[in-house]
């Protein structure tokens, strides 16, 4: 596997019981190889504000995640421009130290990123909960016009059930029983055939 594209590694050994706080931000490459990776247009900024300590169950980071990108319209490919602002909350656990077992999880759950050696990457974190804060589909402020234009009906004009309209009478109109719901193989119609 290569190397992620915002690495910010931390040795796991230099974190206490007490909190110590990392920022980080990425720069101009950094930024240009995530915005590949994640197929948005643009990444403008992308920084984070942690506090770091070691627990019994693994590496507790908690923080802020700020990012400004430019996203392409899933109708239109217009870009559009987005912002994240995200509360982070990470348990680091080694590889391989969970068992695969159900686990319960409460309001205050943590989540879980995994880490192989003796680092976590708090780049990654930052990124990979950048894009899963983003709108997967965005939509611009020309998009409803472009799909009227193609002939796209909004859900508000679906009429769901339009489709089986025309099913009912023709069920009406079929006397064969092979055909007929109503009766069952086996079994007389009311005029004895």
């Amino acid at each position: 596997m290569s190397a992620p594209e915002f690495s910010r590694p931390e040795r796991i050994d230099t974190f206490g019981a007490g909190e110590r706080s990392i920022s980080i931000a990425a720069n101009d490459a950094e930024r240009t190889a995530l915005a590949a990776r994640f197929g948005l247009l643009a990444i403008e900024r992308l920084q984070g504000e942690f506090k770091v300590r070691s627990e019994a169950a693994g590496i507790v980071a908690r923080g802020h995640i700020s990012a400004a990108v430019v996203q392409a319209c899933s109708v239109t490919d217009d870009p559009i421009p987005a912002t994240v602002e995200e509360d982070v909350a990470l348990r680091f656990v080694a590889d391989g130290a969970v068992d695969e077992e159900e686990i319960e999880l409460s309001e205050d759950a943590l989540d879980t990123m995994f880490y192989a050696g003796s680092a976590i990457d708090l780049g990654e974190a930052a990124a990979e909960t950048m894009a899963l804060a983003l709108d997967p589909f965005p939509r611009g402020p020309n998009a409803a016009a472009a799909l009227r234009a193609a002939g796209v009906i909004s859900e508000d004009e679906v009429k769901p059930l339009g489709a089986l309209a025309g099913l009912k009478g023709l069920l009406e109109k079929r006397t064969d029983r092979r055909f007929n719901p109503v009766f069952i193989q086996g079994t007389t119609m009311p005029d004895g055939t």
